[in-house]
């Protein structure tokens, strides 16, 4: 029996060393983790942290606009916003034109945390031992594979 493509040998394929999705899901982890130690202090996730980015970048934003910039789904970023809300960071309103459409603002709470997270991505740029080369290299990379529908 034929196995698909000429040259292709599924024991080859399957082996982790040839996988392109196991260097990625590891550097991710890698990365993440780093963050663990300079986050707990403000008492935020990663998760938190990224989406109080786009909120520092745009205040107001609609959900869906955090799900797109974050690339996950609202069953992942309404818990997450309710969760920050209960904390005092942000308010989620409803649009007066649009009841299904809920913009999240910061509050003082949330604006304060700026300041205390302007350093993180310093302190992360001296952990990640790349050239400037290679780290606009991959980010660029990165984005080409985020962007591909």
């Amino acid at each position: 029996m034929e196995s698909g493509a000429k040259g292709y040998d599924p024991d080859e394929a399957l082996k982790l060393d040839n996988q392109l999705c196991f260097p990625l899901y590891a550097a991710a982890r890698k990365i993440v983790n780093a963050y663990t130690p300079l986050l707990r202090p403000l008492g935020i996730t990663y998760t938190q942290y990224i989406t109080f980015m786009v909120l520092w970048e745009t205040d107001g934003v609609s959900v869906g606009e955090i799900c797109r910039r974050l690339h996950l789904d609202s069953g992942t970023v309404t818990p997450l916003l309710k969760k920050m809300e209960k904390e005092g960071f942000v308010t989620r309103r409803r649009s007066p034109d649009d009841e299904r459409r809920v913009s999240v603002f910061l509050t003082e709470k949330g604006i304060g945390l700026k300041k205390k997270a302007k350093d993180i991505p310093l302190q992360i740029g001296q952990c990640v031992h790349l050239s400037r080369e290679d780290a606009e290299t991959l980010y660029r990379i990165l984005y080409l594979l985020l962007d591909q529908k």
